[in-house]
């Protein structure tokens, strides 16, 4: 029985190995109205069909051109040169963190920013809450300037 289920895991192990080894039919259909439709079978009331086998021999589905190739370095050197090189952006994503590492860590009130209540408590002052407000306008600020780095504007 060993053998037997040795012998049926060999026959599925190389069905596994061999299935990408076929290349899967895909059918390009034109619809009567011009649209294309891609998928796995041909599409209903399509105009014309045409079936496709994917060329898997060298390095597998896909791969690409060298004006694919090209194309991909003129978006990269423009997206370099939109962004500085990377090192505004990275100047930007730096300073965000600073403001916000600045406001997360003026949560707490400083001496000075509480008053004393009637009632022997205290109550946060209004120069806490203008330091908050500044707090939060340096990292809206750092934020708009990183959107303004990242845009290449």
């Amino acid at each position: 029985m060993v053998k037997r289920i040795a012998a049926s895991g060999c026959w599925l192990i190389a069905a596994l190995l061999f299935a990408p080894a076929a290349a899967q039919v895909f059918y390009k259909s034109t619809m009567p109205d011009g649209r294309v439709v891609y998928g796995d079978k041909p599409a209903d009331g399509a105009a014309k069909v045409e079936e496709t086998r994917p060329d898997i021999k060298k390095g597998g589905i896909g791969g690409t051109t060298q004006r694919e190739k090209d194309a991909l370095d003129e978006l990269e050197r423009a997206r370099l040169k939109r962004e500085g090189g990377g090192e505004l952006v990275r100047s930007a994503e730096q300073a965000l963190k600073n403001a916000e590492a600045a406001r997360a860590a003026g949560k707490e009130p400083l001496p000075g920013e509480r008053i004393g209540t009637a009632g022997g408590a205290s109550r946060l002052s209004e120069s806490y809450f203008d330091r908050q407000r500044k707090l939060d306008e340096a990292v809206e600020g750092a934020r708009r300037e990183l959107e303004k780095a990242r845009s290449g504007r």
